[in-house]
Parts: structure tokens; sequence; C-alpha cells
């Protein structure tokens, strides 16, 4: 086998036909600018060549569900491994998907409990055995001679009714005997009993001394009382009391018990174990009364009602509101907060049955008079919401729903009898709902004995070994029940990570896309070492990687560059951190080498005032009281887990949201009082999500500076003497685009066994518009050139018109220089998606009273991207603004006004204030890990 991995001509989007040697069983990181070609030549060209070469060996049958990897634009590609790409956008969004399913912890959870765990009553709680018939016979063996006793079967437990029909079976069987309530009576009596009553009825099987020739007779008894009723046998030795024994897991005294002890009873996703209530989701979503009167301190005629608020006053929906409101002593200009619960619920919950009289305009007839049952607005939401085959108006009507957890199964997703079988006092979802960390004591202090132990020996070890997996890649303040939905991109990774490290697969290929995103230095140590033992046991690592310790330890590094997108695309540097030193081309190697470094501001703002945030508790917060500083650049730190997420977007976002728009389908959330907030008149989260859905959304049209050169092109004199207006250069409208592929300038054709061919469309050649709109030219270039130029060439192009000029600037101040004007949305990472989202902001007028809020803006970025990020976020804040930003970064902690330091721990050992000031102040609290870190850049 080759020692090395051998690329030769790479070209694959802006490399520059490059040739690469990477180690094998080595940990090899590439690094470079944003945009310079890293994920081009990691996962576009050598995961993308790996899993085609793997996807080719299959047979013809199995590529169809596969599909097929087009193949990279390389000339050759030696030495490949089978590849595993682990990035961070694969996060489950199904709802069933949890931390313990990902990492198939739960999968071994449930064979466990079905293997070993106790069941007991969800009644009484006692111990519950399935007994077999020599079980019962040993046990009623185990008395003295002479000891008397009856072998009772209870055909009737507890029922109502005269059950003449069960007695007369009974007689007609040859019973003779039976007890009925406690008295026994013969069944040659005429049995008269009240139906409307409770009664039980025990057949007497046999009557029998303990003697030792008895065994045959006992074995026979019992098999006659379990056959007449449900596996269940009752001893009533005389003078003792009654002795119930089951053969099935079930309570002998309430029958209540799992049906059986095999995984599946185990699953929410299964029938046999989820809830019937919830079908195992743990929550039901329904309409919530908040959501649909967000204010209440308007009125109905104000727009109280939120999902009615832009329908006519005059229309149905209205004129039937306005009607339910005339049932009370309330009118429509009464603020709802006064509105009493009667008449509220009658608002919302309808007449009942009682017909109501509505008046009412339609378009067709004019004035209109109808009686009907008025159903309220949210049984009126509801039935539309289970009616619909519109996903527009589910969705809608889902923005007014929220999640409430199941009242059946309380959210633990699993049936009563699944929950009431134990391990050491403990159900299944007791240990999901622990963290990481304390399930892994659990089960490495569980102590079983006998043919449990060895029953259980093999599962515990796969259990122990996968919970120590995600501990070592720092995850152990999560929880196995945590949805996968909830996670970020990091932890998601880092769970894929685990997942792979416990396969303990060797000779594989994994690449992987910053790992370390959303760990706090303190933990990346970990994390590295968890990387270095993939290699340690024969597997190559290519990880794409701006974090400076991980680039340290690394065994060999790839810098491209030297700049980004045309100006990038070479290999600038190469070889081990020590070697990296001598190349003085790499940006990297500037700023590992201290030959550039982010500055530390020379003083810091002074805040304008404070938002108070009190007794914030969402996930694992303690009633935190916090003040905000307004008007400055505030860092939220804290080791993973500790609560940034939960005191920033789960609780003040919501919340201020709430109060600065009023009646926004916000609402204040995990939170008792939100103080002083009437400074701020904007608040804005700009995140990492995708700029829009499709190939159509792109940096010219999020900016509106695509509108401008649409003016500029329809003003040209060509456009005015052929009559063309604004929409002719719009490829989202029928005019002046192609009409052979929309205004896509591709195709897609289905190739059924083979991938699906993406073709440029030969009618237009991929240009989106057609012959007649690019014929209109500005200084030689047509409406397709413009959007094909990059950033930095159209801000050269446009010199002359300030409004185009002034947009296109802001995208280069946030480094996006590289990308292209007309870039599809579907391109772009989601660290370019939130810089464009920011350079928007960027070139809006300023109220110099907004929020903005952030959430870890330096994913994805290199250390001279980090620096250009920092003097965006100053320029928002000189304008008056207040900036709120999670991150771990130490570049930006450092440059921040003030900090919010959460810990000390993650889950359950965090959510707590551990120091909050400036930069300087908290490096000196020694409680605080950031502030540890803090002062080796200060």
């Amino acid at each position: 086998m080759k020692t090395d991995i051998f690329i030769k001509g790479a070209k694959e989007h802006n490399l520059k036909n490059i040739d690469i040697t990477i180690p094998r069983n080595k940990f090899t990181v590439v690094t470079g600018l944003s945009g310079s070609g890293k994920s081009s030549l990691a996962f576009d060209t050598i995961y993308a060549e790996g899993q085609r070469r793997y996807v080719e060996s299959l047979s013809s049958y199995a590529r169809q569900f596969l599909g097929q990897m087009e193949k990279p634009n390389v000339e050759s590609i030696e030495g490949l491994s089978p590849a595993i790409s682990i990035d961070q956008k694969s996060t489950s969004k199904n709802p069933r998907s949890t931390v313990g399913t990902i990492t198939e912890v739960y999968d071994y959870l449930r064979l466990l409990y079905s293997r070993v765990g106790t069941p007991y009553c969800p009644i009484c709680d006692r111990e519950i055995k399935r007994a077999t018939i020599d079980d019962i016979v040993e046990d009623v063996l185990m008395r003295e001679n002479g000891t008397k006793l009856l072998v009772l079967s209870p055909v009737i437990r507890g029922k109502k009714g005269t059950h003449k029909t069960s007695l007369s079976a009974l007689k007609r069987d040859g019973f003779l005997r039976v007890i009925v309530n406690g008295e026994e009576r013969l069944l040659e009596e005429d049995i008269v009993l009240d139906k409307k009553l409770k009664h039980s009825i025990y057949v007497v099987v046999d009557r029998l001394i303990i003697k030792d020739e008895i065994r045959s007779r006992l074995v026979d008894s019992i098999e006659t009382a379990l056959s007449l009723e449900e596996n269940l046998v009752m001893i009533d030795f005389i003078g003792e009391g009654v002795k119930t024994y089951s053969m099935n897991f079930a309570c002998p005294d309430h029958g209540a018990g799992i049906e059986e002890m095999e995984p599946r009873a185990f699953s929410f996703n299964s029938p046999f174990g989820a809830c019937d209530s919830c079908k195992g989701l743990g929550y039901i979503k329904a309409i919530d009364p908040d959501l649909i009167i967000p204010d209440r301190s308007l009125s109905l005629m104000e727009g109280a009602v939120a999902p009615f608020k832009a329908s006519k006053r005059d229309g149905i929906f209205y004129s039937e509101m306005i009607s339910l409101v005339e049932q009370t002593e309330f009118t429509v200009d009464t603020p709802i907060n006064e509105f009493s619960k009667e008449a509220l619920d009658l608002l919302l919950y309808g007449t009942s049955g009682k017909l109501l009289e509505i008046k009412y305009k339609s378009g067709k007839y004019g004035k209109r008079i109808i009686k009907r049952r008025s159903e309220g607005i949210i049984n009126a939401l509801n039935r539309r919401y289970h009616q619909t085959h519109s996903n527009y108006m589910r969705d809608e009507i889902e923005k007014y729903m929220s999640e409430t957890p199941c009242s059946t199964c309380n959210g633990s997703k699993l049936k009563a009898q699944s929950l009431a079988v134990k391990i050491n006092g403990k159900s299944i979802i007791d240990i999901t709902n622990l963290s990481i960390m304390k399930a892994y004591d659990f089960f490495d202090k569980l102590k079983l004995t006998g043919a449990k132990k060895e029953i259980a020996s093999e599962i515990l070890k796969e259990i122990r070994a996968r919970l120590k997996f995600l501990i070592d890649v720092g995850l152990d303040y999560l929880s196995l029940s945590r949805r996968a939905s909830t996670l970020s991109g990091g932890e998601a990774q880092r769970i894929r990570l685990a997942t792979q490290i416990g396969s303990g697969l060797v000779g594989i290929m994994y690449i992987l896309d910053e790992p370390s995103i959303g760990l706090h230095q303190k933990d990346n140590a970990r994390l590295i070492s968890s990387l270095k033992d993939l290699t340690s046991i024969g597997n190559t690592l290519i990880v794409v990687e701006h974090d400076e310790e991980t680039i340290r330890t690394a065994d060999h590094i790839i810098d491209i560059g030297p700049g980004a997108g045309i100006h990038g695309g070479e290999v600038v540097a190469e070889g081990s951190y020590k070697e990296l030193k001598k190349f003085k081309n790499s940006v990297t190697a500037d700023y590992l080498f201290g030959r550039k470094k982010i500055e530390v501001p020379e003083k810091r703002r002074t805040p304008r005032g404070y938002i108070g945030v009190r007794g914030a508790n969402a996930n694992n917060l303690k009633n935190l009281n916090i003040d905000i500083p307004v008007g400055v650049f505030t860092c939220i730190t804290g080791v993973s887990g500790s609560g940034k997420s939960s005191l920033v977007n789960e609780t003040l976002y919501p919340s201020i949201h709430s109060k600065v728009y009023g009646n926004s389908s916000y609402r204040m959330k995990n939170i008792e009082k939100l103080e002083n907030w009437e400074s701020i008149n904007k608040v804005i989260s700009i995140d990492q999500s995708p700029i829009g859905r499709t190939p159509r959304s792109n940096p010219a049209t999020y900016t509106k500076v695509f509108d401008h050169i649409r003016d500029l092109f329809s003003a040209l004199p060509e456009s005015k003497m052929r009559g063309y207006k604004k929409g002719r250069f719009s490829f989202n409208v029928k005019g002046g685009r192609c009409e052979a592929c929309s205004g896509d300038g591709i195709n897609k054709i289905e190739m059924h066994f083979l991938p699906d061919i993406y073709v440029k469309c030969e009618t237009c050649g991929g240009k989106r518009y057609n012959k007649e709109t690019l014929e209109v030219k500005y200084k030689g270039k047509n409406i397709y050139d413009v959007l094909n130029m990059s950033i930095d060439e159209a801000y050269e192009f446009f010199g002359a018109f300030d409004n185009i000029k002034s947009k296109i600037k802001t995208l280069k101040d946030v480094g996006l220089g590289y990308i292209k004007l007309g870039q599809p949305s579907t391109q772009l990472s989601g660290g370019e998606a939130q810089r464009v989202k920011l350079s928007s902001e960027l070139s809006k007028r300023s109220t110099g009273s907004t929020l903005y809020i952030l959430d870890e803006p330096t994913t994805g970025l290199h250390m001279a991207d980090v620096d250009l990020l920092i003097h965006v976020l100053h320029r928002l804040v000189d304008a008056g603004n207040t900036i709120v930003v999670i991150e771990h970064n130490l570049d930006v902690i450092k440059s921040a006004d003030h900090i919010i330091d959460l810990g000390p721990d993650g889950g359950e050992r965090g959510g707590k204030l551990v120091a909050a000031g400036t930069p300087e102040e908290v490096s000196k609290i020694k409680a605080s890990y950031t502030g540890e870190y803090l002062k080796k850049v200060l």
C-alpha cells in the first residue's frame, strides 16, 4: 500500500491545477482564507473522488439507490482509501431523532432493559415476576406438610354485572364451588348478583393438603386454573392468606404490566413502546392562545387577533368575531385584557352548539346575514390545520402553535408499562435524561449479579465505550434525550465523530469540517486527543480548520491561498508547523508566528445603560439576573453547554422581540422580567441560515443592489428605445429571462441508474436571459456579465454610481470580495451567508438603537477574516447600536467592550454567571475558564 495520497492537477472550482501529497495515517490540516479553496480540495476533490470510486465498485442495482457522484475536476488521485465525510450540515431535523438514537446508545439501552430490567407494576410499584408452572409448584411445596390450601382461578375481578353466563359456563364445565365477593358458594345454588355493583368471582379448582405424593395433582390443578383466566392462579393458604401468581409480566393485583420484555417495548418509534397520546413525540402541538392574541392591550378592531389581523373588517371572519363579542357585555373596542374569562373563552372556543347570527359583506352578494354555530378562533384554526392540503396554510397556522409536554407520558414518549421497567431504580428515560457524564458514572458503577451479569456484560461494554467517546469529544454536558434538531452544527459533527471513533474502523480516510466549532479552549484538548486516536489506529485524517491549537498539533499542514476566490486556489505553504514559518507568502503563517496580529483595542466603550434580564430559567439557566450593556459590543462566553444559547437565543431574543414589536409571533419566555429595554427600537438576529432556499437567491438580490443595477440597465438609451422596463432584467419573471430554463441557466436531466445531470441550457448557453435582453450593454457588459463578476470587480466597474458602489462596498468590507455578485445562495457556506446578511445591515441607514445578535460569527473564518469581522462589528457599535455576540474565539472576546461569562461548566454544572466586566476585569477572575485563556492574549 502507498504511504501517501498523491493528488495531481486539481482544478475543481478555483483550484489552479495544484499537485499535493498528503501523508497516510496522519493528521493533516487544510487551512487558508475563507473562499481560498480549502473545501474545494478536501470535500469537492478528495472526498468526492473517494466516495465516487466506492460507489462505482457496487453493482448497478445498488447504484440506483445510492446515486452516483460526478467525477471531480482532477487529473489523478493515487492511494485513496474509502472516504467518510463528517461535516456540519447533516443535522437531523426529524423530531424523533435524539443524541441517544444517532449514537446508537439508545439501541443498546433498549436491549439492556429488555434483558436484565426488572418490571414493576405502574400502579402499585410492586415488582412483577413471570412465574412458570414449576416456579409456582416449587413455591407452594415449600410449605410444611399438612398445610391446607385452595387452588383458585380469578375468572371475574371487580366487574359490574350479574355474570349469569359465566356462572352457567363454570357449572357446565363441572366445577362445584366458587368464592363470590369473599364468600364460598355452591354453583348449584341460584346465585343472584346486583348488576350495578362490582363483583369478584374465584373458581375453586381444587382443595389440597400438602404431603409427599401431591405434586402431580397440584400441577394438574394449577394448569387448569391458569387455562381459565389469563395465566393467573391464586393459592389460598388456609389461615395464612392468598398469594397470586402470574405467568405474564403483569401485576397479579392490578393486571398492569408489560406485555413483552423485548427491545421494541422501549422504542418510542414503535407502537409497542410509544405513548398512545403523543405517538412517541413527547409533546403535543396545539394552538396557543398567547400566540393568537400576543398583545392583549389591543382591542379586536385594533387587530388583537394575530391570524386575522389583515382580514377585512366586514368580511366573514371578522364579522363572526364581532358577533361573538356582541354576546358579551364587552365591545369590539374593549382591550382584550379587560375581557372576563367567560368572554375570552367565547371568542376563542365558540358558542358550543348555540346558533349565532353573523352579518357580513360578500363581494358578490353584498350584505348578507347567516345563522350558524360558531366554533371560535382556536377550533376554526385547528379544523383548518387538520383538513387543509396546503403546506402554506399549515405553515401559517403552525406560527400560532406551541409544543406542550404530553400530559399522558409527561414528555417521556413511552407507555407507562415500559417506564415501569427499572435497573437499579432507574427507568430507561431516567437514564436518557441524565447528562452523558452522569449516565457514564451510573453504568460504570452498575453492579449486576448472577445470570444478569453474564447477559449484560457485552451490552454494558458497548454502552460505556460509546458514552466515553462522547465525553472525549467534549459533549459530556448533553443528555441522550436531547433532540437532534436542537443541536448546533459543531455538536452534531462531534456526535458523528464520536460514533465513528466508536465504530473502530481502520484504513479509512476521514474528512472533517472545523470540528472545533462551538468548543471552548478548555474542551479543545480533549477533541484533539480524540482526533489523534483515529490516526493512531490506522486512519487518515484531513481536517479543514482555522483553530490555532488544532493547526499547531497537526502532523502536516496545507495552506491554500494566497487570497480568496480567483486570488486563491494555490498551495502557498505545506509541511509541519515548524516548517510553516519559512513561507513568507502565507497569511496563516503571518498570524501563527506573530508577523500579523489582531490588536487589543486601546480603550473600552462605556455603556449608555443596561437591559435587565431578570429570572432567566431556560434549560440549565439558574434563575439568572444579568445586565446587558446598551451601546457597546458584548461577548457572551463560557464552555460548551454553559447556557449561552439558552440566555441569548431562547430568552433575550424572543423576549425583547415581543416587547419591541408588540404583537409579534414571539413572546416573553423563560424569564420573569425584562427591564429598561425601551432604548432599543429594532432587534436583528444575524444567523448562518441560507439567504434563500433556491439558487435564484444571491448576494445581489439579498442586498437589494440588483434593484439599482436593473434601474441602471433600464435607463440605458438602448432599453428606452426598445421599451424595456426594470422587470425586463429580472430572471424571476417572464419577459427578459430565457423561458427554456425559466431563468435558471441550467436544466436537470434525470438519468435513472446514473446521477441526475445538470446541463447548461442550450437556448441561452447558461446565461439565464434571452438574446434580446443580453443585447443591452453598459460599458460593454450585459446583465449576465455583471452577475458573473466578483464583488471586487463589480466595485471597480460601478465606480461612478454611489448607490450601487456603497452597497457593494459593504460586501467587500465583510471580506466577501471574492464571491460572485450572482453566486447562488445554495453555493454559499453558512459563514458566507451570515456575512452577506451583515453587509445588508451595514448598507441600511442606522437607527442607532438596533440590537444585533450574532451566534458564533467566526465560524468558517480565517484569522485575517476575523480581523475584518471585528472591524465591521465595531462600525455597527460606533453608529450607536448594541451588539451581543456568542463566541469562543479569543480574538473576538479580547476585542469586546464587555464580557458575560457563564458556567462554570456545561449542562447541570453550568447556567450560572461566573464573571462580567471588561476583558481585563474578567481575566482576573480565577473561577472563569475564559479569563484564564484571556490572560494569554491581552
